[in-house]
């Protein structure tokens, strides 16, 4: 489980129990205003009614369609049981809240058609709670109840927007990152490409002056084809269309400037590498060089008080890793609306490739990037 899945399930975990604790208090407090106005035992009914649409609301994530008209379905026969039995006026307080947690949760996430369905059910339930109001209830209540659905309606829809807008974004980033690494890898393909027409116009030449020399040409023609074929796997379903892209076989030496780039007042960057640096492939390079100057660049946008940034590269036989660490002191999510769209284009580029990439807070102090990709065949 990466840093943030976990991270995410703490998030659920505590808005749950947020949400159980909530409920209680609605339901404790509901119970003592209708003994202090009714009297009696009639309490006990709507308690009952509303600690169950509660308790479907915890558990809507397991199915939230139908946790959503199991609540409205409870709601619809709580309104005759109390309008039959001269019932405190339902749905009560803790109901609402209940189904304002169902019908919002339901229309972010359902299917257009099923979340509308939802909703209509929730304005219906708005509509019902005139049937099952006695003279002893408060206009003010229905009011509020009325109120407490139509926001949840006004509230899941403007998330769902939120989510589809976000939605966008992300797959216009993926996009655009796999447009990058195709013009990349497309100038890399050419090269192969023009290196084996060049041998075999060559082959053509000593097949006439010196036919046992054929054989060389031939490996050289293979050898060419077969980096041709495996550059051209990883560009299969990608497009060629960017203006700002990396280099396209960004050297040592880039990598040095790019970390000279960020290195300034008050913060020291390092980078170490391997002294004797192997040959990688360009996409396996302009992806190496992507990552550092990716985390770098977030660095210096959101981690504005580190003063020490550390870049490690390694390789052994059968990874290259990639991890940018920081000191900076604890603060908000570093990468802002779900993960942040610049790792968002990290991680699709490193996952081309066949690698993965975690990012997330150190156990002690700053932030950490590591990106680990399968290294190159030997040749």
């Amino acid at each position: 489980m990466t840093i943030r899945r976990r991270a995410a399930g703490r998030t659920v975990i505590a808005v749950e129990a947020g949400l159980a604790a909530l409920f209680g208090v609605v339901l404790v407090g509901q119970a003592v205003a209708i003994r202090q106005t009714w009297g009696g035992d009639y309490w006990q009914f709507e308690c009952a009614a509303g600690l169950a649409v509660c308790v479907i609301a915890l558990l809507r994530r397991r199915h939230r369609a139908w946790s959503a008209v199991a609540g409205l379905a409870l709601a619809a026969v709580a309104i005759l049981v109390a309008r039959l039995a001269e019932l405190p006026g339902e749905p009560g307080p803790a109901m609402v809240l209940g189904l304002s947690v169902l019908v919002g949760s339901a229309i972010r996430t359902l299917p257009v058609r099923l979340a509308g369905a939802v909703a209509a059910g929730g304005l219906a339930v708005v509509a019902g709670t005139w049937l099952g109001v006695q003279p002893a209830s408060s206009g003010a209540v229905i009011g509020l109840n009325a109120a407490g659905l139509l926001a949840a309606v006004a509230v899941g829809l403007g998330l769902r927007l939120l989510d589809a807008g976000r939605r966008a974004t992300a797959d216009q980033v993926r996009r655009e990152e796999r447009l990058e690494l195709a013009r990349e890898l497309h100038d890399v393909v050419a090269h192969h490409i023009t290196g084996i027409v060049i041998q075999a116009q060559a082959a053509q030449i000593v097949a006439r002056k010196r036919p046992e020399g054929v054989q060389d040409s031939l490996a050289g023609i293979e050898a060419a084809g077969s980096d041709a074929l495996a550059a051209m796997r990883r560009v299969v379903g990608l497009l060629r269309d960017t203006d700002d892209a990396a280099p396209a076989n960004p050297g040592p030496e880039q990598l040095s400037e790019l970390v000279k780039r960020f290195d300034g007042p008050g913060r020291t960057v390092r980078l170490r590498r391997p002294d004797d640096e192997p040959a990688w492939p360009p996409e396996v390079t302009s992806t190496v060089y992507r990552v550092v100057q990716e985390s770098l660049t977030n660095i210096s946008r959101h981690a504005p008080h580190a003063h020490s940034v550390t870049v490690s590269i390694a390789q052994d036989p059968r990874a290259i890793t990639v991890e940018v660490v920081d000191d900076a002191p604890p603060a908000p999510a570093r990468y802002p609306h779900r993960g942040g769209y610049g790792l968002i284009g990290m991680r699709e580029r490193v996952e081309t490739l066949g690698g993965t990439l975690c990012a997330g807070p150190r156990p002690d102090v700053g932030w950490s990037v590591l990106a680990t990709l399968p290294a190159p065949e030997p040749r």
